[in-house]
């Protein structure tokens, strides 16, 4: 049986900020509290650099126990002294780069493993740009950027699951990439489509929901609803057709439904969309109350104007 989630995840659009407010950092920091914050760059060609950097500002924002996951091969993630640093972590932090050398070389290892068991345990993952894209079941890989989705131009993998049933994207508004996140879903509308800003989060510490932290946005593309596609049916390259996919936008301090699929008012309850009528049935209702103002001979019954 599967172990119930009870950690909490901070998944970030990348290009948080380092300098100034640092609101990101600040809540991964204050996660880590006294206990153990691992820097894991598996992502990154340049490890030992980005480590130093995180390292100078977790310290600065007064994290005690920093240390540093250095996976460069898929052999480092059985070695025992490996084991050792991520053992007993608070928080493990994935930095950005690649996420295929994260999957490729931790994937189903001893680390993998202890990862999965600090999560169920009540830890936090953060993952920031390739360190986000991880977090899901099925991960973005490549796929255009600003431009339309063409049919077989994206490359999607399995991810770590921390997050079940949802899609990541980062850089997201800054690298014009709702046309391809759009196209992910339609693949299969079952995975709900989050596409985040930079400088953004979303914070997941309850079972069904997230909150948003940040400055930018962060896009929501449900396809439940979709009623077409031409995604089995179109010609390689062609431009992707959906038709009926909704979208909401989401900004600091908002919150969103998993399960309901509904941002979240101050009461922790779905908002409900507005039903509007069908243009057929305006049309209609417009004649009836036209008929209704004017008398069968032709002149008005005093509330409108016969012509």
């Amino acid at each position: 049986m599967a172990k119930q989630r009870i950690g909490t995840l901070i998944i970030v659009g990348g290009g948080e900020d380092k300098r100034e407010e640092q609101t990101i950092l600040k809540e991964v920091s204050a996660r880590a509290r006294r206990g153990k914050l691992v820097v894991a760059t598996a992502a990154t060609t340049l490890p030992e650099e980005v480590a130093e950097e995180y390292f100078r500002i977790f310290k600065k924002l007064g994290v005690e126990n920093v240390e540093h996951l250095d996976i460069r091969a898929r052999h480092d993630a059985y070695h025992e002294s490996n084991i050792e640093i991520l053992r007993g972590a608070s928080v493990v932090f994935f930095t950005g780069g690649d996420q295929l050398r994260i999957t490729a070389n931790l994937g189903d290892s001893p680390i993998y493993s202890l990862l999965q068991d600090i999560y169920h345990d009540g830890g936090t993952i953060v993952g920031t740009s390739a360190g986000a894209s991880v977090m899901s079941e099925t991960m973005m890989v490549s796929g255009p950027q600003d431009e339309s989705n063409t049919i077989g131009s994206l490359s999607m993998a399995p991810g770590f699951a921390l997050l079940r049933g949802v899609l990541i994207d980062q850089h997201f508004a800054e690298r014009g990439r709702i046309g391809r996140l759009i196209g992910a879903v339609a693949h299969n509308p079952r995975n709900l489509g989050v596409g985040i800003d930079q400088n953004t989060a979303i914070i997941v510490d309850t079972p069904n929901a997230f909150r948003v932290i940040g400055e930018g946005a962060v896009y929501v593309v449900d396809g439940t609803g979709i009623s077409d596609t031409n995604l089995a049916d179109g010609r390689r390259n062609e431009t992707v057709s959906v038709y009926d996919i909704r979208l909401h936008v989401l900004g600091e301090g908002d919150r969103f439904d998993l399960d309901t699929r509904r941002p979240l008012n101050e009461r922790d309850e779905p908002i409900e969309p507005i039903l509007l009528p069908q243009l057929g049935d305006l049309q209609i209702e417009g004649t009836r109350r036209a008929h209704a103002r004017i008398g069968g001979d032709g002149r008005s019954n005093g509330d409108g104007v016969s012509h």
